[in-house]
């Protein structure tokens, strides 16, 4: 039997959705360490990769978010090199994710190797093209760790989909299978190697779960860095077939792992972390990036914070209603503004080309902590300066108060 659904406010869910992403944890007294990293990861339970590098690369930002200025070298330690802690994989789109979830991921490796949820461009070039795929295994065995420039055969792009060439093709193919993995990257490029000569050998050693068993630990995984969330949340954080999700939520109901809940005015039905708190959030501040995990499924930030987020990296310029590349930035427990940015490396500036304050969020004060944490950032950037441009409805309170001493 179902059990009655807990209902829960707006600003209730809220709460317990910045708590479980690590917002309500204490700052480090100090510099922050590996161990702080770690409990960010413990918190989010994967982050997102992706290429654009205006600002910075966007899997460094959410440590910066969570925890203030940081060493990034000590999370290029943990997701490359003989103490990796992390591994590339297809979790949210291309993401880090830690090791321990590897076998989790073996069921989506294997439909993959069989051409099922994967791009079609990619396993319709397997299914033709088997001979030369098995090659490129091979050639990764032997010659290993490669990128793809580095195959003997069919390394050079020939302008057909994606510009990828028919090595990078097999090579994701591959790397989709589970069949080689990420050994490191070269100016962001991916060098692949088998999983054998990167992952530990407990975790390639390590039994693999049934379908059911492991969709439920990545579900798990992803209630606990929501702590309130819909079926379609559930189902997006990982990307799970909506199938299998379903089935997996049901039972997961029925064993007490996720509680029924009601929240006023969300439409939808939704579950809860048994472990779930929300404190109250009071001094915090933070710039997230647009694939940030608290707002990377958009639906849900309109839904927490009344937030309508698009990115426009891909409208064109004279379409864009914010800029290329916005960050949300929280205050306490609300978005109250967003503002486009950039690093402009040879000018050592970090640029605001848009400001925009949120609907009934308080300008002079939002100015002010938003200054704060620029000038963090572009310290932490390496940058000297912070210039904010006079476009949007927040800059100039922005600007004055960058230029109070």
């Amino acid at each position: 039997m179902t059990p009655a659904p807990e209902r829960l406010s707006p600003r209730k869910a809220r709460r317990i959705a910045l708590a479980a992403q690590g917002f309500a944890d204490r700052l480090p007294p100090g510099e922050p360490t590996a161990r702080h990293l770690v409990r960010v990861l413990d918190r989010v339970g994967l982050v997102q990769i992706d290429s654009v590098n205006v600002l910075s690369r966007s899997h460094y930002l959410p440590f910066f978010s969570r925890l203030g200025p940081y060493d990034r070298a000590i999370l290029d330690r943990l997701t490359h090199g003989r103490r990796r802690r992390l591994f590339e994989y297809w979790g949210h789109e291309a993401s880090f994710i830690p090791l321990e979830q590897q076998p989790n991921l073996r069921w989506r490796m294997a439909r993959a190797a069989r051409g099922e949820g994967i791009y079609g461009g990619l396993a319709g070039f397997a299914a033709d093209r088997p001979d030369y795929v098995s090659a490129v295994l091979k050639e990764i065995r032997e010659r290993g760790p490669l990128t793809a420039s580095e195959l003997s055969e069919g390394g050079k792009a020939s302008g057909a989909w994606w510009g990828w060439s028919d090595g990078k093709r097999a090579l994701e193919f591959l790397f989709w299978a589970g069949e080689i993995t990420v050994a490191d990257r070269r100016n962001f490029e991916r060098v692949y190697d088998v999983p054998e000569r990167v992952l530990p050998p407990q975790i390639v050693g390590a039994p693999t779960p049934d379908d059911a068993a492991a969709q439920r630990a990545l579900l798990a995984t992803a209630i606990r860095a929501m702590g309130v969330a819909t079926f379609s949340d559930l189902r997006d954080y990982f990307r799970l077939p909506l199938a299998d999700a379903k089935a997996r939520v049901r039972e997961m109901v029925e064993e007490g792992s996720l509680v029924p809940a009601e929240v006023q005015g969300w439409k939808q039905e939704a579950y809860l972390d048994p472990a779930a708190r929300a404190p109250r959030l009071k001094d915090r501040a933070a710039l997230l990036s647009p694939f940030d995990s608290l707002v990377w499924e958009r639906p849900r930030a309109e839904r927490l914070f009344g937030f309508r987020y698009r990115l426009e990296i891909y409208t064109p310029s004279e379409k864009r209603l914010y800029g290329y590349y916005v960050l949300p930035f929280l205050l306490d427990e609300r978005i109250v503004a967003r503002i486009c940015l950039k690093a402009d490396r040879q000018a050592g500036v970090l640029r605001g080309n848009a400001t925009h304050l949120e609907e009934g969020a308080d300008a002079g004060e939002t100015a002010e902590r938003l200054a704060g944490e620029l000038l963090r950032m572009a310290d932490w950037l390496g940058l000297g300066e912070v210039v904010v441009e006079p476009s949007g409805d927040l800059a100039e309170p922005l600007r004055q108060s960058l230029a109070r001493p």
